[in-house]
């Protein structure tokens, strides 16, 4: 009996074993923790009497949102900015484009050309051009300017380039210097040329209004009159709907495209040679007979108009646009500037156009013969 009792209790003891075997060898899951977020983190809880943290802000940032400003390199020059380059090669010409500026520095009397474009110049004052007296060439074109101090630049005689394009003036800049021959200003804000803000400019050549708000009104008869040596005009892409009086004789590059021009005066093209008028609303009933009908035109664009009918033009003239408008025929013996019959044994006395467009109209080839009896110079018809 003591042996059975016996041989129980070594299987119970056995079987007990065996459990507490298999529950340390099984397999224990892994426990889940939570994943913290990158650039998050806890705050601890403030304490009575303090005010809660701002959970999770990113740094404040400089006011401007700009990049900041670039160094230029050492310079054996003292009086070079820290901000700009001054190269040994050339001590007359200061390097400060693209170097994420917000005003100009100081420059020194040595400079003839200022290079300042491509920065973040909100204006221009007279502090910075003290000394650059002998300044001949400044560009600060594509910056942020909406200002510029009256008495900066009419205080540099000898300025010929000044190039503000692509900023943000709102009207022509006051006192400019009278040797100044090139002045631009497109690709800004301008809706307003003060009076008199070309007077005493007679050396300027070159003057672009390109892409601003100019209307008719902000164009009276006397804008343009101090300007006697003025050889082109650019007065494209503004918001005008006639033609400018009063553009001085000398000009004979005028561009006005991208406008809503719809008529031209009889006489406003005596003196040109170069027109572009693409992209306006010019209609016949908008263009006098023989207003295109002047021996000093050269160079005619009147592409994405309203024309029905091959306006008449000089025998001098070399180039003609006329495509995407709406015309429907050509007729040689109508729109050529000499009689057909005219026997051209001299090539050179027969008319000059090279270049004609026509495409984009409701015109299919070929082109009529009377047409290339007339023309005899053309190397190049696109219809």
């Amino acid at each position: 009996m003591r042996a059975v009792v016996g041989l129980l209790s070594a299987l119970t003891l056995f079987l007990l074993m065996d459990a507490v075997i298999a529950q340390r060898t099984r397999e224990r899951k892994p426990t889940k923790r939570p994943i913290k977020k990158p650039g998050v983190r806890r705050l601890p809880t403030p304490g009575p009497g303090t005010w809660p943290a701002t959970p999770g802000l990113p740094e404040p940032k400089e006011p401007t949102d700009f990049p900041p400003p670039i160094l230029g390199p050492p310079s054996i020059f003292p009086d070079c900015p820290r901000e700009c380059f001054c190269d040994p090669s050339y001590p007359s010409a200061l390097n400060c484009e693209n170097r994420n500026l917000r005003k100009v520095p100081i420059i020194p009397s040595r400079i003839h050309y200022l290079y300042l474009q491509n920065n973040y110049i909100s204006e221009v004052t007279a502090e910075a051009f003290a000394n650059a007296t002998e300044l001949r060439w400044v560009n600060l074109a594509n910056n942020r300017i909406q200002r510029v101090d009256k008495e900066v630049f009419g205080k540099i005689p000898s300025l010929i380039y000044l190039y503000l394009q692509k900023n943000q003036l709102k009207e022509v800049p006051a006192e400019l210097p009278a040797g100044l021959e090139q002045l631009r200003l497109g690709r800004n804000r301008i809706s307003k040329i003060p009076a008199g803000a070309f007077k005493n400019l007679e050396h300027l050549v070159l003057l672009d209004l390109y892409h601003n708000q100019l209307s008719d009104s902000d164009l009276g008869k006397n804008t343009f009159k101090d300007l006697t040596h003025l050889i082109q005009l650019n007065l494209a892409r503004n918001i005008l709907k006639k033609m400018p009086t009063g553009v001085p004789a000398s000009v004979i590059q005028l561009f006005l495209d991208r406008n809503s021009i719809q008529d031209i005066p009889k006489q406003g093209l005596v003196h040109l040679a170069f027109v572009r008028l693409n992209y306006n609303q010019l209609s016949d009933k908008g263009v006098p007979k023989a207003v295109f009908n002047v021996s000093a035109l050269l160079d005619l664009q009147l592409s994405h108009n309203q024309l029905s009918s091959i306006p008449l033009f000089n025998a001098h003239l070399e180039h003609l646009h006329l495509d995407h408008n709406s015309i429907e025929s050509i007729n040689g013996s109508q729109i050529c500037p000499q009689s057909l019959a005219a026997d051209y044994g001299d090539l050179t006395l027969g008319p000059k156009l090279r270049y004609l467009r026509l495409d984009g109209n409701h015109l299919s080839p070929p082109l009529p013969m009377d047409v290339a009896m007339c023309f005899r110079h053309l190397h190049s018809i696109v219809i």
